[in-house]
């Protein structure tokens, strides 16, 4: 063949697969660009309920081992974690709302079954105790509480349940209990002139946003219980005295902590203690639902209420693009981490339950939350990725290179709580895909490609 006709053959053909190539190739012509499946760095979408009860059933099971609930040697037994931490009070609570939510029995036999042995071993200890305070660990925090970290979250747990009032359980045994946790609470911590809790360290009174949580939502639930509204007035004047102190009303966050002689005073926003208090306020609010919302707790209610509305809008305006919170919250350059995600899941969640916040505004951004959530309990049911317990830093790198660890006992309340909320949220909204994107709509979508219909404000143009 003469060279020139093989080259002119070759151009022929090199044009021609030119076409063929052109004609496969994707273009706004030829494809719906719009429908491409994103890489998201955790799950998109709306989660089946069956798979959001999988999770949280694999993390029951998880501290059904870990936490034994047995009495060995005259003592509380020793598992992976302890039975009365103010973190095993925060798994307590979030055990009973999970069976309210999913009505299995399960989560609410474990902390039942977890809460009256504590009560009904109390009093056999406490004898053996007096004579030597490090006889059991565990008890010594129920019978001689020495802060709020091991009166408050404990006492909420035990007055949730005594407010539920299921049978056959050892009442007298509780209140004995509840009234060592809240003898400490009102007589026991030290505060400051206004009466706002404190502690002496890092520095000489210093108020530490965890305490919000820590002494405050056992004040309102003690006040339902006994039916005193003096109690619930008085956690309420708490937060407000928090707020005096902790809130950064610019960025709609809290500080993490307050020291009296420092000028002016640092605001770094650690996620977990923000949750802490978000946590109370819903909390509250729940307490002063339960006691009728009377005239008596309106303005209460109205405090609360709009301080939770600006918090949570604070909050999602940080949210990062995989569904975490960061570790600092306004520091992008810290970790994404686990249990602050999983409270504020819980709490944004529960806010839309009760009509406190809109669906349409805040629900994708709590699923997109719950599915980072999930992502982080691996096969055995554990909880990844939780910062260890912190103390108080005035400047980012103590925050920043906190430790995470699965026996980190703080993420795992947070996270049934979450999943639990996340379940009724769920079955109480609509949720929809629209066009590749979580919607939240008033009334039930049934076509997954909703048209718009004069008079119908819940339908909408796919465009």
């Amino acid at each position: 063949m003469k060279p020139l006709l093989t080259i002119t053959l070759a151009i022929a053909l090199t044009a021609q697969c030119a076409d063929i190539h052109a004609q496969n190739e994707i273009n706004d012509q030829n494809t719906p660009l719009h429908l491409m499946q994103p890489q998201y760095d955790t799950p998109y979408g709306i989660p089946e309920e069956k798979d959001v009860k999988a999770t949280i059933d694999r993390v029951l099971t998880y501290l059904e081992q870990a936490m034994p609930a047995k009495v060995e040697n005259g003592r509380l037994a020793k598992g992976s974690f302890r039975l009365t931490s103010y973190e095993a009070g925060v798994l307590y609570a979030a055990m009973l709302n999970a069976a309210s939510s999913t009505g299995d029995e399960r989560f609410a036999r474990f902390a039942t079954d977890r809460l009256s042995l504590i009560a009904t071993q109390a009093p056999k200890e406490l004898r053996e105790l007096k004579k030597d305070k490090e006889y059991d660990a565990q008890m010594r925090m129920v019978l001689f509480p020495g802060a709020l970290d091991d009166c408050g979250a404990m006492a909420s747990a035990y007055c949730r349940l005594c407010i539920m009032k299921p049978g056959r359980l050892p009442y007298g045994a509780y209140t004995a209990v509840i009234d060592r946790y809240m003898n400490f609470v009102r007589n026991g911590q030290y505060r400051l002139p206004d009466g706002i809790f404190a502690r002496h360290r890092p520095h000489h009174n210093t108020v530490w946003l965890d305490d919000m949580y820590m002494g405050v939502p056992c004040m309102a639930w003690h006040g339902v219980m006994t039916d005193d509204v003096t109690a619930i007035h008085d956690a309420v004047k708490q937060i407000k005295l928090f707020k005096e102190r902790m809130w950064m009303p610019e960025k709609k966050l809290f500080r993490h902590g307050w020291v009296e002689s420092m000028t002016p005073h640092p605001a770094y926003h650690w996620g977990r203690a923000n949750g802490w208090g978000l946590l109370t306020m819903c909390e509250v609010l729940d307490a002063i639902s339960k006691n009728g919302n009377t005239t008596n707790t309106q303005k209460d209610r109205d405090f609360v209420l709009d301080l939770l509305q600006q918090h949570i809008e604070g909050l999602s305006a940080l949210q990062d693009k995989t569904g975490f919170w960061h570790q600092l919250l306004d520091r992008q350059d810290t970790y994404l981490e686990t249990s602050s995600t999983a409270i504020y899941t819980y709490c944004m969640a529960h806010a839309i339950n009760e009509g406190w916040i809109d669906a349409q505004t805040y629900g994708a951004q709590v699923l997109l939350a719950w599915q980072a959530c999930q992502t982080k309990v691996n096969g055995k049911g554990q909880v990844e990725g939780t910062c260890v317990g912190t103390g108080m830093g005035f400047e980012p790198a103590f925050y920043a290179y906190r430790p995470v660890h699965h026996m980190a006992a703080h993420g795992y309340g947070p996270m049934i709580w979450a999943g639990s909320e996340v379940i009724r949220m769920l079955r109480n909204t609509h949720p929809k895909m629209n066009d590749s994107a979580i919607q939240f709509y008033k009334t039930r979508q049934n076509t997954d490609k909703p048209i718009f219909t004069e008079g119908n404000p819940d339908t909408e143009i796919l465009w």
